[in-house]
Protein backbone atom coordinates (compact mmCIF):
# COMPACT_ATOMS: atom_id res chain seq x y z
CA UNK A 1 0.00 0.00 0.00
CA UNK A 2 1.41 3.43 -1.07
CA UNK A 3 1.26 5.82 1.77
CA UNK A 4 3.68 8.54 1.04
CA UNK A 5 1.62 11.21 -0.61
CA UNK A 6 3.62 14.51 -2.13
CA UNK A 7 2.24 17.17 0.11
CA UNK A 8 -0.55 17.82 2.79
CA UNK A 9 -3.00 18.90 0.53
CA UNK A 10 -2.65 15.96 -1.64
CA UNK A 11 -2.84 13.18 1.74
CA UNK A 12 -6.28 14.76 2.36
CA UNK A 13 -8.08 15.30 -0.88
CA UNK A 14 -11.00 13.34 -0.65
CA UNK A 15 -11.30 12.98 3.00
CA UNK A 16 -12.19 16.26 4.31
CA UNK A 17 -16.20 17.41 4.36
CA UNK A 18 -18.29 19.23 6.83
CA UNK A 19 -18.95 18.28 9.87
CA UNK A 20 -16.58 15.72 10.85
CA UNK A 21 -14.54 14.99 14.06
CA UNK A 22 -10.87 14.95 13.82
CA UNK A 23 -8.90 13.13 16.59
CA UNK A 24 -5.48 16.00 16.88
CA UNK A 25 -2.33 15.43 18.14
CA UNK A 26 0.11 17.68 20.28
CA UNK A 27 0.50 19.87 23.27
CA UNK A 28 1.16 23.09 22.90
CA UNK A 29 2.76 23.82 20.13
CA UNK A 30 4.60 20.79 20.59
CA UNK A 31 4.19 18.14 18.23
CA UNK A 32 1.25 19.53 16.29
CA UNK A 33 0.62 18.44 12.80
CA UNK A 34 1.00 22.04 11.63
CA UNK A 35 0.90 21.42 7.87
CA UNK A 36 -1.97 18.99 8.30
CA UNK A 37 -4.03 21.49 10.24
CA UNK A 38 -2.88 24.28 7.20
CA UNK A 39 -4.30 22.61 4.77
CA UNK A 40 -7.50 22.48 6.26
CA UNK A 41 -7.75 25.80 6.74
CA UNK A 42 -7.14 26.13 3.47
CA UNK A 43 -9.70 23.43 2.21
CA UNK A 44 -12.60 25.94 3.83
CA UNK A 45 -14.23 23.06 5.42
CA UNK A 46 -16.54 24.19 8.52
CA UNK A 47 -18.70 22.95 11.42
CA UNK A 48 -15.50 20.75 12.71
CA UNK A 49 -15.31 18.98 15.96
CA UNK A 50 -12.25 18.48 17.30
CA UNK A 51 -10.48 16.16 19.97
CA UNK A 52 -7.44 17.71 20.72
CA UNK A 53 -5.75 18.49 24.43
CA UNK A 54 -5.99 22.20 23.71
CA UNK A 55 -6.21 24.44 20.75
CA UNK A 56 -2.93 25.86 20.46
CA UNK A 57 -2.47 29.31 20.79
CA UNK A 58 -3.50 32.27 18.82
CA UNK A 59 -3.60 31.67 15.16
CA UNK A 60 -1.37 28.71 15.61
CA UNK A 61 -2.41 25.22 15.50
CA UNK A 62 -5.80 24.40 15.79
CA UNK A 63 -5.99 28.34 16.51
CA UNK A 64 -6.14 29.03 13.22
CA UNK A 65 -9.04 27.67 12.42
CA UNK A 66 -10.91 29.47 15.17
CA UNK A 67 -10.17 32.32 13.70
CA UNK A 68 -11.47 31.24 10.15
CA UNK A 69 -14.68 29.88 12.22
CA UNK A 70 -14.39 26.62 10.96
CA UNK A 71 -14.75 24.56 14.31
CA UNK A 72 -18.01 24.40 15.47
CA UNK A 73 -16.84 22.25 18.84
CA UNK A 74 -14.11 21.53 20.77
CA UNK A 75 -13.20 18.26 22.89
CA UNK A 76 -10.11 19.14 25.17
CA UNK A 77 -8.69 19.34 28.36
CA UNK A 78 -6.42 22.77 28.51
CA UNK A 79 -7.48 25.91 26.90
CA UNK A 80 -6.32 28.37 29.06
CA UNK A 81 -3.51 30.12 26.40
CA UNK A 82 -6.01 31.04 23.48
CA UNK A 83 -7.61 33.86 23.52
CA UNK A 84 -9.59 33.64 20.72
CA UNK A 85 -10.94 30.26 22.38
CA UNK A 86 -12.07 31.90 25.36
CA UNK A 87 -13.79 34.96 23.70
CA UNK A 88 -15.82 32.58 21.10
CA UNK A 89 -16.70 30.10 24.05
CA UNK A 90 -17.82 32.95 26.21
CA UNK A 91 -20.12 34.49 23.12
CA UNK A 92 -21.32 31.09 22.62
CA UNK A 93 -19.56 30.59 19.33
CA UNK A 94 -17.91 27.67 20.05
CA UNK A 95 -19.24 24.44 21.87
CA UNK A 96 -17.26 23.12 24.30
CA UNK A 97 -17.13 20.05 25.95
CA UNK A 98 -14.34 19.84 28.84
CA UNK A 99 -12.17 16.65 29.88
CA UNK A 100 -9.65 15.42 32.42
CA UNK A 101 -6.37 15.24 30.23
CA UNK A 102 -6.10 11.59 31.64
CA UNK A 103 -9.21 11.05 30.66
CA UNK A 104 -8.84 12.22 27.25
CA UNK A 105 -6.16 10.51 26.55
CA UNK A 106 -7.55 7.25 27.75
CA UNK A 107 -10.94 8.25 25.68
CA UNK A 108 -8.80 8.34 22.53
CA UNK A 109 -7.07 5.00 23.62
CA UNK A 110 -10.05 3.29 23.91
CA UNK A 111 -11.60 4.56 20.66
CA UNK A 112 -8.82 3.36 19.13
CA UNK A 113 -9.09 -0.38 20.85
CA UNK A 114 -13.13 -0.84 20.06
CA UNK A 115 -13.79 0.12 23.35
CA UNK A 116 -17.36 2.10 23.14
CA UNK A 117 -16.98 2.90 26.95
CA UNK A 118 -15.12 3.01 30.75
CA UNK A 119 -15.65 4.02 34.06
CA UNK A 120 -13.20 6.18 36.23
CA UNK A 121 -13.08 7.68 39.48
CA UNK A 122 -12.12 11.14 37.84
CA UNK A 123 -14.40 13.90 37.70
CA UNK A 124 -16.53 12.19 40.26
CA UNK A 125 -18.47 14.92 42.04
CA UNK A 126 -17.51 17.62 40.10
CA UNK A 127 -19.41 19.01 36.85
CA UNK A 128 -17.14 16.94 34.78
CA UNK A 129 -19.47 13.99 35.89
CA UNK A 130 -23.22 16.15 35.56
CA UNK A 131 -25.13 14.07 32.91
CA UNK A 132 -23.29 11.13 32.95
CA UNK A 133 -24.46 7.21 34.34
CA UNK A 134 -22.67 7.10 38.03
CA UNK A 135 -21.83 3.24 39.07
CA UNK A 136 -20.35 2.10 42.19
CA UNK A 137 -17.50 -0.83 42.00
CA UNK A 138 -15.42 -2.17 44.80
CA UNK A 139 -12.34 -2.15 43.58
CA UNK A 140 -10.99 -4.16 46.31
CA UNK A 141 -6.85 -3.54 46.90
CA UNK A 142 -6.73 -0.51 44.68
CA UNK A 143 -8.97 1.77 46.82
CA UNK A 144 -9.49 -0.16 50.17
CA UNK A 145 -12.36 1.49 51.00
CA UNK A 146 -15.40 -0.84 49.70
CA UNK A 147 -18.17 0.39 46.62
CA UNK A 148 -16.92 3.69 45.44
CA UNK A 149 -18.65 5.97 42.29
CA UNK A 150 -17.14 5.79 39.06
CA UNK A 151 -18.49 7.97 35.55
CA UNK A 152 -19.14 6.52 32.27
CA UNK A 153 -16.26 7.65 30.08
CA UNK A 154 -17.28 7.12 26.23
CA UNK A 155 -14.82 6.26 23.70
CA UNK A 156 -13.73 8.77 21.02
CA UNK A 157 -14.61 7.89 17.48
CA UNK A 158 -12.73 10.26 15.35
CA UNK A 159 -13.86 10.54 11.58
CA UNK A 160 -10.19 11.43 11.08
CA UNK A 161 -7.05 11.29 13.06
CA UNK A 162 -4.22 14.21 12.45
CA UNK A 163 -0.72 13.49 14.34
CA UNK A 164 3.22 14.46 14.17
CA UNK A 165 6.00 12.33 14.20
CA UNK A 166 9.61 12.72 13.76
CA UNK A 167 10.53 9.71 11.72
CA UNK A 168 9.01 7.35 9.68
CA UNK A 169 9.46 3.97 7.34
CA UNK A 170 8.33 3.67 4.35
CA UNK A 171 5.09 1.42 5.91
CA UNK A 172 4.26 3.81 8.00
CA UNK A 173 6.09 2.47 11.18
CA UNK A 174 6.82 5.72 13.91
CA UNK A 175 9.03 6.82 15.93
CA UNK A 176 7.69 10.60 18.22
CA UNK A 177 10.70 12.64 18.91
CA UNK A 178 10.80 12.73 23.40
CA UNK A 179 7.64 15.15 24.30
CA UNK A 180 5.93 15.22 21.30
CA UNK A 181 5.20 11.86 21.79
CA UNK A 182 2.05 13.51 24.22
CA UNK A 183 -1.51 12.90 22.51
CA UNK A 184 0.06 11.70 18.84
CA UNK A 185 -0.24 8.21 19.93
CA UNK A 186 -3.55 8.08 21.05
CA UNK A 187 -4.92 10.61 18.58
CA UNK A 188 -3.79 7.95 15.71
CA UNK A 189 -5.31 5.61 16.48
CA UNK A 190 -8.89 6.07 17.10
CA UNK A 191 -9.54 7.48 13.45
CA UNK A 192 -11.42 5.76 10.76
CA UNK A 193 -8.52 7.03 8.79
CA UNK A 194 -5.19 8.65 9.97
CA UNK A 195 -2.79 10.70 8.52
CA UNK A 196 0.59 11.33 10.01
CA UNK A 197 3.12 14.21 9.12
CA UNK A 198 7.17 13.18 9.81
CA UNK A 199 10.09 14.63 9.81
CA UNK A 200 11.58 12.33 8.09
CA UNK A 201 10.84 8.80 6.31
CA UNK A 202 13.71 6.35 5.98
CA UNK A 203 13.66 2.79 4.29
CA UNK A 204 12.06 -0.18 5.57
CA UNK A 205 14.49 -1.94 8.23
CA UNK A 206 16.43 0.88 9.07
CA UNK A 207 14.26 1.40 12.29
CA UNK A 208 15.28 -0.35 15.38
CA UNK A 209 11.65 -2.20 16.10
CA UNK A 210 12.68 -2.01 19.68
CA UNK A 211 12.03 1.61 19.47
CA UNK A 212 8.89 2.20 17.11
CA UNK A 213 6.67 3.68 19.04
CA UNK A 214 3.53 3.15 16.81
CA UNK A 215 3.04 0.21 14.08
CA UNK A 216 2.20 1.22 10.91
CA UNK A 217 -0.71 -0.73 10.53
CA UNK A 218 -2.37 2.13 12.08
CA UNK A 219 -1.33 4.95 9.69
CA UNK A 220 -3.49 5.46 6.10
CA UNK A 221 -1.55 8.12 4.33
CA UNK A 222 1.97 10.34 5.37
CA UNK A 223 3.42 13.26 4.19
CA UNK A 224 6.91 14.86 5.14
CA UNK A 225 6.79 18.39 6.53
CA UNK A 226 9.78 19.72 6.87
CA UNK A 227 11.55 21.87 7.67
CA UNK A 228 9.77 23.76 10.71
CA UNK A 229 10.07 26.85 12.47
CA UNK A 230 10.35 25.75 16.19
CA UNK A 231 7.83 28.29 17.71
CA UNK A 232 8.12 28.80 21.25
CA UNK A 233 4.57 29.59 23.43
CA UNK A 234 6.41 31.66 25.76
CA UNK A 235 9.71 34.04 25.68
CA UNK A 236 10.63 34.65 29.14
CA UNK A 237 14.01 36.90 29.49
CA UNK A 238 16.07 38.26 32.08
CA UNK A 239 18.14 41.40 32.06
CA UNK A 240 21.71 39.91 32.04
CA UNK A 241 23.68 40.79 34.84
CA UNK A 242 26.73 42.74 34.28
CA UNK A 243 30.15 41.01 34.97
Amino acid sequence: MQKLYPNAEAALDGILRDGMMIASGGFGLCGIPERLLDAIQASGVKDLTFASNNAGIDNEGIGKLLRTKQVRKMISSYVGENKEFERQFLNGELEVEFCPQGTLAERMRAGGAGIPGFYTKTGVGTQVAEGKEVKQFDTGGLGGNGPEDYILEHGIFADLSIAKAWKADETGNLIFRKTARNFNLPAITCGKIALVEVEEIVPVGELDPDCIHLPGVFVNRMVVGAPYDKKIEFVTTRERESA
